[in-house]
């Protein structure tokens, strides 16, 4: 466990392992004693090159002590990082002569990507950022250092669901305040939850701009029940899809809500890179190296793919003359289904074993891009390389192109497919392995019907009337249609609902809101408010009005159950599938759904899920494309009452409005300063008002020395 000497002391450290717990439970000095045993033993045991980076708080040439074989009955551990996100740069100086020179593409701080110069913002001057591989119940730590000059950020862990650890959400003005500039804010949780999953920022357009990495929790391989189909779990093996653009993601959001610009990605990125950019500067073009993934013939390994993506461009994944069984989603053991494809929408996550039981060679590893991503739009695509140990350090000849980029066969959560089909396996037919649970009782305690499209609609941020409402605007492709859940866009509170706990009166949903928000536009704290340990279904609908898209959408703090998912038409209505629902007709699963915390909904058609309200806070529900929750598609369930909840740590941080009330008075009344001090930015200048009677002349000899002072301080450090 590295500890970066400028910020983490060995108090700093037994706080963390305090984190949330009361004095008489704790032994600090027994537990510190522990901590720093751990940390030595630990050091001993890393490989003999391996040192630490005392400013990134990082290894350098070897594995965090925290990513291991995971052994039944051994001690979690305590597992620090330190995060410090900052403005960067693609292709910047630190690649030297990258790609013309292979091995520079991989030099420290250099972020090839597909080859296209532009900035970003990173963790660690790393794309993807740094990956946290733990056990099961280790104690993750991270301290995130916000280097961004003028935005605030925050941190999701997406995936764990932090039972008693709400504010580590990482959830802005839900369960915390944005980590402001120049500020650094710990995150402190137990990593409960098992399986494949990813960090990200969640405050405006960050990970679209790379702020994301992996995060891969492990348990022991004997308490695996596929932990007999595969031979190695390897940090090699983890894939972070995800769609790419060649600017700012702020500026292709800005022109396409407030000009004409589009929402089309042009290429994907795996780990991190890809082939876009052809260099022409030599005789022979060159390409970026694709990701690479090397196995050896004969043994079969754990893939896990995570899909970081922020726009609508769900990936389609397959392998040359390989099939794929996939073995769990969002962290969740399935019945094993072997297929020739998968797809992934934004923010799932998929593990699948590969048996390298083919010649020794090497194999193209396909991604193409759907919806926005495919042959009405971009094309986008790109290609990594299964490589076999022996084989030659080259590609597979060729450039396949989108439209050889599919591999005919089964296809596992195929798009816009909710039923069964000869070629198709929807994420509603597979299977948990894991039992019974409460979610799944016959009748739930709540049933929320959630209908969203893209709306034409007077949207005051993007349509002003009467100036530029949505059908004043000459131009068809300037109007822009409004994504809502039930005609409600959801507005951000300015403080966090976990830390101010509103009452109720503060919120809407649509059984408060005016049956005008239909046609007009409506924005509120959009909330709806269950019972701890309820049974709680959502059906969620696609109108399927406007256009054909796919909203992959995330739960915060919980799992669920996929207990349905049906595509009925091209569109349809929440009255007629209220209906449909009455009549017996939509079908759900009660007995072996699958488990998840991500879930796509086909256009035109539902999605039924079902979890136990059994973690209280206040936990975001909302559509993973970024530009979507952007806008405000989203909501969020309070769970349980306000005294259900963890009381808020001491000295969390805390923000708001500022709004004081007799303002005018306060101005008239205000007393001025004896010394009224103006320093310019290089001579100081100085005016002294002295009405003060006895030593008025030692206070302002007092303060010219100290401005004397100060402008020689200035002086000797060159401003």
């Amino acid at each position: 466990m590295p500890i970066r000497t400028r910020t983490n002391t060995s108090n700093e450290i037994n706080d963390a392992v305090n984190f949330n717990k009361s004095e008489k439970d704790t032994a600090p000095v027994k537990l510190l004693n522990e901590v720093i045993s751990k940390i030595t033993k630990k050091r001993a045991n890393l490989k003999p090159h391996a040192r630490y980076d005392e400013v990134t708080g990082e290894l350098v040439g070897g594995a965090h002590p925290c990513e291991r074989e995971c052994r039944e009955g051994e001690e979690p551990m305590i597992c620090y990082y330190h995060f410090n996100l900052e403005w960067y740069h693609t292709m910047s100086k630190a690649c030297y002569d990258c790609p013309y020179n292979e091995s520079d593409c991989l030099r420290q701080d250099c972020i090839p990507a597909d080859g296209m110069s532009r900035p970003l913002n990173v963790v660690n001057r790393k794309m993807p950022g740094p990956s946290i591989e733990v056990c099961q119940h280790d104690r993750v730590i991270v301290d995130v250092e916000n280097d961004l000059m003028t935005e605030g950020t925050t941190v999701h862990w997406h995936g764990q669901h932090q039972r008693g650890t709400p504010y580590m959400d990482g959830t802005p003005y839900v369960t915390q305040c944005p980590i402001l500039p120049e500020t650094t804010f710990r995150y402190q949780f137990n990593a409960t939850h098992s399986g494949t999953h990813f960090w990200h920022s969640h405050s405006g357009m960050q990970r679209a701009d790379g702020a994301a990495g992996s995060f891969i929790v492990r348990k022991p391989k004997s308490q695996d029940p596929h932990g007999s189909l595969y031979d190695y779990d390897r940090s090699e093996h983890i894939m972070i899809v995800t769609d790419w653009i060649h600017e700012l993601s702020v500026g292709m959001f800005t022109d396409h809500h407030h000009s004409e610009g589009d929402n089309k990605p042009p290429t994907l990125l795996i780990n991190g890179v890809g082939r876009f950019k052809i260099f022409n500067e030599t005789a022979k073009p060159v390409y970026l190296r694709a990701a690479r993934f090397n196995v050896e013939q004969g043994y079969k390994y754990r893939f896990r793919v995570i899909n970081a993506e922020f726009l609508n461009c769900p990936i389609e994944l397959s392998v040359d003359s390989h099939n794929i069984t996939i073995i769990a989603s969002d962290g969740y053991d399935l019945e094993p289904i072997t297929a020739t494809s998968l797809v992934t929408y934004a923010g799932e996550r998929y593990d699948f074993i590969l048996e390298a039981n083919n010649e020794i060679d090497n194999y193209w590893i396909r991604f193409r891009g759907l919806m926005d991503c495919d042959e009405r739009f971009t094309k986008a695509k790109q290609v990594g390389v299964l490589h076999y140990e022996g084989a030659m350090e080259s590609e597979p000849p060729g450039d396949p192109t989108w439209e050889e980029l599919h591999n005919e066969g089964l296809q596992l959560n195929a798009l816009n497919k909710g039923e069964e089909e000869d070629e198709t396996i929807s994420v509603a037919e597979m299977r948990s392995l894991a039992g019974y649970d409460d979610s799944l009782k016959e009748i739930p305690d709540y049933r929320f019907y959630i209908a969203y499209d893209f709306y034409a609609k007077n949207n005051s941020h993007f349509h002003r009337s009467p100036y530029y409402g949505y059908y004043q605007v000459p131009k068809k492709t300037n109007r822009l249609y409004t994504p809502q859940l039930n005609h409600i866009s959801m507005k951000m509170p300015s403080s966090p609902l976990l830390i101010t706990r509103p009452s109720a009166d503060n919120f809407c949903n649509s059984s408060s809101i005016d049956e005008e928000c239909e046609e007009g536009y409506c924005e509120c704290s959009h909330v709806l408010s269950v019972k701890l340990n309820s049974v709680v279904e959502v059906i969620i609908l696609d109108e399927g009005v406007t256009f054909d898209a796919n909203h992959p959408f995330h739960l915060h703090g919980h799992s669920f159950r996929v207990v349905g998912m049906r595509r009925l038409a091209n569109e349809t209505t929440i009255d007629e599938v209220k209906a449909f629902d009455e009549a017996g007709l939509l079908k759900r699963n009660l007995k072996n759904a699958p488990i998840k915390d991500t879930v796509t909904v086909p256009d035109g058609g539902y999605t039924v899920i079902r979890f136990k309200a059994d973690n209280p806070g206040y936990w975001l529900f909302h559509c993973h494309i970024e530009f979507h929750v952007e806008v405000g598609m989203a909501l969020v369930f309070k769970v349980g009452e306000h005294k259900d909840m963890v009381p808020v740590p001491r000295n969390f941080p805390t923000c708001g409005n500022y709004m004081p009330d007799n303002m005018l008075e306060h101005a008239t009344t205000a007393k001025p300063s004896n010394d009224i001090i103006s320093i310019s930015h290089w001579w100081p200048v100085v005016v002294i008002n002295n009405t003060t009677s006895a030593g008025s002349s030692v206070s302002s000899l007092s303060s010219i020395t100290s401005l004397c002072c100060i402008w020689l301080l200035k002086f000797a450090l060159g401003r």
